[in-house]
């Protein structure tokens, strides 16, 4: 199975003692880059939940939101600090001394004082607690990596249709190649006519030169490759042997596709533009730059590849 790195899930869960809500979403990147954002009092799952997300992605900068709120307790709890206010009193009575001041002191006025009152989270979450998370978390990255199938598999087909273009334009160069030669050779021999106003031309070393033009634009190595690479690449996307679909052995058969199928296009990228190099027909150039128009579209896909 070929998985986009473009993805996105979301489980919501909720009974008489929590609620929970994890959202798991994913864009391009070229290694495997993590954040996960969730309330201070479940953090210590973190580690959890990251070993548990290998499961389910390779690839991609990803994104998990979780959000956590408990029903039987607010889990928070206000607390009066005594001997703070105390202080504060004691330092009010010298004030009104002092300067022979009066002030009415109500609780509503008093307990705006700093650190007189204070609210601080007492609600413990029980480690037992990240079975039902956990719960939660399969289910969005479930339909996270089901988004992700639904647009490798779009990816897939897009790459293969691109496969069959480009190896259209390879036999064509195949086609073309031999003709490169005779067509040297017939203008080899005008000019050499010409130049010397005479048909007697010493057949040998018309070879030669032939021979040494021949070894200079031969692209038989080239296109050769070229269609080796589309070979793989379509193996690589389950064209041709029908194992695209899941099961622990089509699954190493596939991990990191994404890199390997961005390793081939760079090859083929570089038979591309050493065969454009080698072109001295501007049909052969015309579809050189085909070509690399092609596999340039074919890179931008494969980007998007786990």
């Amino acid at each position: 199975m070929v998985y986009s790195m473009t993805g996105f899930g979301r489980s919501e869960y909720s009974d008489e003692f929590r609620r929970i809500i994890i959202e798991i979403k994913s864009v391009n990147h070229r290694y495997c880059d993590v954040s996960i954002k969730l309330p201070r009092i479940i953090s210590r799952f973190e580690p959890e939940l990251r070993k548990r997300l290998k499961l389910y992605a390779e690839r991609g900068k990803i994104d998990i939101f979780v959000t956590y709120n408990s029903l039987k307790s607010s889990g928070y709890t206000v607390k009066y600090d005594k001997e703070v206010l105390e202080q504060y009193m004691n330092h009010f009575k010298t004030i009104e001394k002092d300067f022979g001041l009066e002030e009415e002191y109500k609780p509503t006025v008093v307990a705006r004082f700093p650190d007189v009152l204070t609210v601080e989270e007492d609600y413990f979450v029980e480690d037992t607690e990240y079975e039902v998370i956990e719960k939660v978390f399969d289910e969005a990255a479930r339909q996270f990596k089901e988004s992700r199938a639904a647009e490798g598999k779009r990816l897939s087909a897009d790459i293969i249709d691109k496969m069959g273009e480009l190896e259209k334009l390879t036999c064509q160069v195949d086609e073309l190649a031999p003709k490169m030669i005779e067509e040297f050779r017939t203008k080899l021999t005008e000019k050499v006519e010409k130049l010397l106003e005479t048909t007697d031309i010493d057949d040998s070393r018309i070879v030669q030169e032939v021979t040494i033009y021949s070894d200079k634009v031969a692209v038989d190595e080239e296109l050769v490759r070229l269609h080796s690479h589309i070979a793989a690449v379509r193996e690589m996307l389950g064209e041709d042997d029908g194992s695209a679909e899941g099961g622990e052995a089509s699954s190493d058969k596939n991990s990191s596709i994404g890199r390997r199928l961005d390793f081939i296009v760079q090859e083929m990228n570089r038979e591309a533009n050493t065969t454009l190099s080698k072109s001295d027909t501007l049909a052969v150039t015309d579809i050189g730059i085909d070509m690399k128009t092609c596999i340039e579209k074919v890179r931008e896909q494969v980007q998007n590849i786990e």
